[in-house]
């Protein structure tokens, strides 16, 4: 039998008082994650929202849902206990984020089926870069046995952890996932946490366990977080030391555990960090856990609120309208890249032509779709009817972004007036809500694309990044802008911070960043170097290729070349690659990929990529334009190309594209 031994919560939770947390900064989620939904149960018309739908709002969440208002109401109190919980156990942990979450609450299965991952779902969690969403259904026939906060608590706190500590060990993160998914509140107010989990507890008594050298080496792609048969005993034993952690020994290394998350959060490596926090080694603290495990007696966290009154007399309920409620589902299924998004997206529209949120959802699904002049239309309309909304001025500006196809990676400029339009819609979403990240993102964007405002785009990204040192993306931004203005040492270390903490995605395009920054600091050095030897010859009266020349300069071994160091820049070719020298005239863009058109000499070569980005694409030319587009070039350009030939009956271009370098027009690749 498992002991429930109740502890006490230092300070106690009875303590909690009715006014609301404040706090100071705001952190904005990192990564833009969207959940790709299978196996869907998908009904072919729209749920009817005619049953009356309500919306409640709380401090920190919106509720809307075609369940009662009270029932709403007690879903809104129990997210929001549940945070006040977090907060209280992790005092440094600042959870408030500007991305909002929205909740929807289904009265009964059938109204929730259409929206749900799979038929046994009774709750989840969906998380994203501009507005979260929970779902769960308040009574399920046919899952009666589920509890939908749990999966909801798991997923949530994963988000409150992104939110404030970066990259946190994935043991680390899992394990309190999995420690707070039963977190419970009675209706006399109890609070428990920390109960065992019954299917952890079992495996732990008939497994053997990890050594914690290999449990703190499981990232997302090991096989112990991956394939079922392994990630059961990763998930129970990352749980079990998060619940000695916070609970074992009186609690008397919680405060350890808060050290060692402060650590990691700064870029302590794991094992120096966990050794600084809690004084020992792995080995150590595996035989703590492997006698805390075989004791069998897990305590719990126990306490009880004052009253409720804190939360539910604050919050404001509302009767929403059947448009309103289609609008939200169809934004839940368009944020989760479900394809009957449009179905009720359209539905809103046909109740309310002018509703905001429907105009701007249906403007994102035309950005997807490729349909820019709808997306437009859309979204203007969405800013004319609902002008002090911020996310759909950043939305506005974001599908501008999107026009002509362009790849936000290797794009060279944009239309001045189209930059004037996002810049005006982006500056005013900040004026609405200052600590949304993701418009400060894309507006550092723009100006270093159009080289406008820099010197405030970097103050502005540095003021970010104080209060959010997880953005890696914004440091990356800050990189280039720092590239941009030749301040090489700056640039070099921001690429550095991120290629040790960013994501893989962040670091593949750091690197490619600082083999640029690489390439222009050996360029920019070989022209120094041509400078002062056509400065030498000049002092000694002659001029290259002077017969004296080698008499009277005998250090310069050479005439002076001004293509010589352009040439020595240029990407070399690797085994295997061709490269040759030719014009751009124009680029073709279908499903199936990017094909670059060179003419060399009196031949076409057709040469493919899938995508812009993975071509390593430079210029050294001021006419190569300010952009990479689609379509015809208006201005030929002299290219160098290096490419792996492709042959055979059933090869449709000459090779795949490798790299692209713009060139003078009057540059030969071979003296």
């Amino acid at each position: 039998m498992v002991n429930e031994a109740a502890c006490c919560l230092a300070g106690s939770l009875a303590g909690f008082a009715k006014t609301e947390n404040q706090m100071t900064k705001r952190l904005a989620i990192v990564l833009a994650i969207a959940f790709c939904f299978h196996g869907v149960v998908c009904s072919s018309d729209p749920v009817s929202a005619k049953d009356k739908w309500t919306s409640v709002r709380s401090k920190n969440f919106l509720m809307v849902g075609n369940a009662s208002e009270k029932d709403i109401r007690q879903v809104g109190v129990r997210l929001e206990q549940f945070r006040e919980v977090f907060s209280r156990l992790f005092t440094n942990f600042k959870i408030d984020s500007p991305v909002p979450t929205t909740v929807i609450v289904f009265k009964n299965d059938e109204s929730y089926r259409p929206f749900k991952l799979n038929a046994n779902t009774s709750g989840y969690f969906q998380p994203g870069p501009d507005v979260n969403y929970i779902t769960l259904e308040l009574t399920s026939d046919v899952n009666s046995q589920q509890d939908p906060f749990a999966i909801i608590l798991h997923e949530y706190t994963h988000l409150l952890v992104r939110n404030t500590s970066g990259n946190v060990p994935t043991w680390f993160n899992e394990g309190l996932a999995e420690y707070y998914s039963n977190f419970s509140i009675t209706s006399d107010q109890k609070v428990i946490v920390g109960r065992p989990i019954a299917g952890h507890v079992y495996l732990l008594r008939e497994k053997k366990m990890l050594p914690l050298r290999t449990l703190f080496q499981v990232d997302q792609k090991s096989p112990y977080y991956n394939e079922r048969d392994k990630q059961s005993i990763f998930y129970a034993e990352s749980w079990a030391l998060i619940h000695y952690l916070i609970l074992g020994n009186g609690g008397q290394r919680m405060t350890k555990l808060t050290r060692f998350v402060d650590l990691i959060s700064a870029g302590t490596p794991m094992e120096k960090a966990f050794q600084e926090a809690f004084a020992m080694t792995f080995e150590s603290m595996e035989k703590e856990l492997s006698a805390y495990i075989q004791r069998d007696r897990y305590p719990i966290l126990s306490g009880s609120f004052q009253s409720k009154v804190g939360y539910d007399s604050a919050m404001q309920a509302a009767p929403i309208t059947e448009a309103e409620a289609q609008a939200y589902l169809g934004d839940l299924l368009l944020k989760g890249n479900r394809a009957d998004a449009e179905v009720y997206l359209q539905k809103a529209l046909a109740l309310d032509p002018d509703l905001p949120m429907a105009n701007a959802s249906l403007g994102l699904l035309r950005v997807r779709q490729g349909k820019h002049d709808e997306a437009r239309k859309r979204l203007e309309r969405a800013v004319a009817a609902s002008s002090q909304n911020y996310l759909i001025h950043y939305y506005y500006a974001y599908a501008l972004s999107q026009e002509g196809n362009r790849d936000m990676e290797t794009v060279m400029g944009m239309a001045p007036e189209t930059a004037a339009i996002m810049r005006r819609e982006l500056k005013r979403a900040i004026e609405l809500r200052p600590d949304f990240l993701e418009s400060y993102s894309l507006l550092a964007f723009v100006n270093l694309v159009t080289e406008n405002e820099l010197e405030e785009t970097m103050a502005m990204l540095k003021q970010a990044l104080a209060g959010s040192p997880h953005r890696h993306d914004l440091t990356f931004m800050l990189a280039q802008l720092y590239l941009r203005k030749q301040d090489f040492k700056a640039a070099r270390q921001l690429i550095d911070k991120v290629t040790e903490n960013g994501d893989a995605f962040l670091r593949e395009r750091a690197q490619r960043l600082l083999t640029q920054l690489i390439s222009v600091e050996e360029h920019l050095a070989r022209i120094e170097k041509l400078k002062q030897e056509e400065a030498s010859y000049s002092r000694a009266g002659t001029t290259p290729g002077d017969s004296s020349a080698a008499t009277s300069q005998t250090s310069i071994e050479r005439p002076f070349d001004p293509a010589a160091a352009l040439r020595e820049s240029l990407r070399k070719p690797v085994t295997g690659e061709t490269q040759t020298q030719g014009t751009l005239t124009r680029i073709d863009c279908d499903a199936k990929g990017i094909t670059f058109v060179v003419k060399v000499s009196d031949r076409m070569l057709k040469l493919n990529t899938d995508a812009f980005q993975h071509a390593n694409i430079m210029s050294f030319s001021e006419d190569a334009g300010n952009e990479i587009t689609c379509g015809i070039r208006k201005t030929q350009n002299n290219v160098v190309v290096a490419y792996v030939p492709l042959t055979g009956p059933r090869a449709k271009v000459d090779g795949a594209l490798k790299s692209l370098e713009f060139v003078p027009p009057d540059f030969k690749l071979k003296p």
